[in-house]
């Protein structure tokens, strides 16, 4: 069997697809996953690094974009869905699943003319343009949070969260970890491609927050723009840290943090609450739709998160919530148990079962197109 994953572009989109590429290998070893991505995203390097083929299709974003980006990205369409129409007949692909961003259009129109059964995945608590164009042409729809329900057709539709990376799974729900009186974790994360204004504002903040926790470890990921003048900045304030430009093994450092200071991504939204951590949510003002507020917001009402509007965000401010959460034990633990309420471990194995259900029903059909020469 071959499933082709269409995502890619950043962390959001990619890592929910990694983790449902692995439950599908796991329910089956024989089963051929492929990537289509572009040269624009972070797959080409991510994917290789946890082991799956990519092949390439053009592909531009258009929200955001002025009106000759958006011309460009509109003259590319013909030329994806050709290029992803050969992909799908050379391959012989019995599933297409679509993440959303710009890749999966193409991909998911192309499997539509050859009868290929197809899914989406919509990570956020409210959807992306890509996936609510092509909700129309699916079979089902799954979903990481119920407010999201309303922008498809309510029968394709499935909420059975975010698929997430075994890793982070070893993390035990019923787990009595408490916090230490000395040494705490902190852990900064601004998403895949780093946040220069968070970097900032830790940076701004240090000196406060190395008086108030003079024992805290830090990690730092930077985003690679931003890596040389995080780590210059620790050096020269004489404070050790573990700065990175990106982190691989998340699953491992996210694990050892007592708190995290972070975006308000649907994938961060979904490994945070998996391993039960206390967040401060600082989500991007530009994202689309604003849904990344909507998702810190979904954090913060079930008691895990504080969420922080980076239009608001300041170094004392950043510094004074980190020491409030991890000085107090008892709402370090409240937050602990509401990050914890949040979590959804069993969407892969969900979304797999639904997809064996959809490629049963669909099989006669795509064989017969096939042996005609489709």
């Amino acid at each position: 069997m071959t499933i082709v994953i269409a995502a890619g572009g950043t962390g959001g989109h990619l890592y929910p697809a990694i983790a449902l590429a692995r439950d599908f290998v796991r329910r089956d070893s024989s089963t051929r996953i492929l990537f289509v991505g572009t040269r624009r995203g972070i797959e080409s390097r991510v994917l290789a690094h946890e082991g799956f083929e990519l092949v390439m299709i053009t592909a531009k974003p258009v929200m955001g974009k002025g009106l000759v980006d958006v011309c460009q990205a509109a003259l590319s369409v013909p030329v994806g869905i050709w290029q992803s129409w050969r992909i799908l007949r050379q391959q012989q692909a019995d599933l297409v699943v679509g993440v959303g961003g710009y890749t999966s259009p193409t991909v998911l129109v192309a499997a539509a003319l050859r009868g290929i059964s197809r899914v989406i995945l919509e990570p956020n608590a409210y959807p992306g343009l890509a996936n609510k164009v092509v909700g129309p042409l699916v079979q089902r729809i799954f979903l990481a949070f119920e407010s999201a329900a309303s922008s498809f057709d309510r029968q394709k539709v499935r909420v059975v969260g975010t698929p997430i990376r075994e890793e982070f799974l070893a993390y035990g729900a019923d787990s009595q970890e408490t916090i230490k009186p000395d040494g705490q974790h902190l852990l900064v994360f601004g998403g895949s491609q780093g946040a220069t204004a968070i970097n900032s504002a830790v940076l701004e903040g240090l000196p406060l927050l190395r008086t108030l926790l003079p024992t805290l470890r830090i990690t730092h990921q930077t985003g690679e723009g931003d890596y040389e003048r995080v780590r210059e900045a620790y050096r020269t304030l004489g404070i050790s840290a573990t700065v990175v430009p990106f982190l691989y093994d998340m699953p491992t450092v996210l694990r050892t943090a007592d708190v995290v200071i972070a975006r308000a991504g649907a994938m961060t939204i979904a490994e945070l609450t998996a391993c039960g951590k206390p967040a401060i949510l600082i989500p991007l003002p530009t994202a689309i739709y604003d849904h990344q507020m909507k998702n810190a917001r979904a954090m913060e009402a079930a008691g895990g998160a504080v969420v922080l509007p980076q239009a608001n965000l300041t170094g004392a401010a950043l510094s004074a919530t980190v020491n409030e959460i991890v000085s107090d034990s008892e709402r370090w633990n409240r937050m602990r148990r509401g990050s914890l309420a949040m979590r959804r471990i069993d969407a892969g194995e969900r979304i797999v079962d639904e997809c064996y259900a959809i490629m049963g029903a669909n099989h006669d059909i795509n064989q017969s197109f096939r042996k005609a020469g489709g």
